[in-house]
């Protein structure tokens, strides 16, 4: 048995294979090994009655993670889930690899990463390159949900909404100032829960300010990390994440303003990945 995985800061999709059979899936909270410690990732892991059945029939767990790109980070996720699956050869690779590989078709082309944060990179189907790096939800994370949760926040609470989203966001959210300020500077994971808040972006939407903000971080995003490649307008441009998923129609806009092609747009990469590891016997894995 083989056991994939596809973490965001949010949230991490597991899907178990026997063979080419699915055994099952579920989902944990999402490990970053800038925000989460060996001791937790591996407490989360034996918390998981649905994998209990399975945990020493497991020979081999591939794991895509945010925060994953170096191997001291690597090695705070792959100790844990070593620890946990004690039969199992683990691989962690960056989030980056898992998007570029569960948007591949057989070609090359530009992956990129639109959920709580945002990542681009090519893919030649061989090697994964980076042009410009992610500097995360205080200096970067163009067009993510961080910074589209950041910007809504500090609108609200500089009284910058329009009337009506004012009161909708205060009457969804009951927040002040201060849980405001405590979440976001005094508690871990302040990234995801600046994109808590993209429920509201997507509800609104179709509101003016709503779209305008959207349309501004897209156009940031593509300009700083597909724009990047010199090939960008040659090859296809594909998106993992539920960002790219849920603003599809804005992203597609944007896009096609600045003359590029846009592909695959997965809100959920874990079964892209499952396909490539089957179709390619990635790794020898199968």
């Amino acid at each position: 048995m083989i056991l994939i995985a596809d973490s965001g800061s949010t949230k991490c999709d597991w899907l178990l294979l026997k063979g080419t059979e699915t055994i099952l899936e579920c989902n944990t909270m999402g490990f970053n090994p800038y925000f989460h410690d060996r001791p937790l990732i591996k407490s989360t892991m034996l918390g998981v009655a649905e994998l209990a059945p399975y945990v020493q029939e497991i020979k081999a767990v591939h794991f895509y993670g945010a925060g994953c790109s170096t191997p001291t980070l690597n090695a705070v996720v792959s100790e844990a889930l070593e620890a946990v699956f004690v039969n199992a050869k683990v691989r962690v690779g960056h989030d980056l690899t898992g998007a570029a590989l569960a948007t591949y078709q057989g070609t090359p082309h530009i992956a990129c990463i639109l959920g709580t944060g945002s990542n681009s990179c090519f893919y030649d189907g061989s090697e994964v390159y980076e042009e410009v790096p992610a500097l995360a939800y205080i200096l970067g994370d163009e067009g993510s949900g961080s910074y589209y949760g950041k910007r809504l926040l500090a609108d609200f609470l500089y009284h910058r909404l329009p009337a009506e989203l004012q009161a909708d966001f205060f009457a969804t959210y009951q927040v002040s100032k201060d849980i405001i300020m405590q979440n976001v500077y005094m508690r871990p994971n302040a990234n995801v829960y600046l994109a808590s808040f993209m429920k509201f972006c997507s509800k609104h939407l179709g509101h003016p300010y709503i779209h305008a903000m959207v349309r501004k971080g897209t156009m940031e995003f593509l300009n700083t990390h597909v724009l990047c490649f010199k090939n960008c307008h040659d090859v296809p441009v594909n998106f993992v994440g539920s960002v790219s998923h849920y603003f599809e129609p804005v992203l597609r806009e944007c896009a096609k303003e600045l003359g590029l092609n846009i592909g695959k747009i997965v809100k959920k990469p874990i079964h892209g990945l499952v396909e490539y590891h089957l179709k390619y016997s990635f790794l020898g894995v199968i």
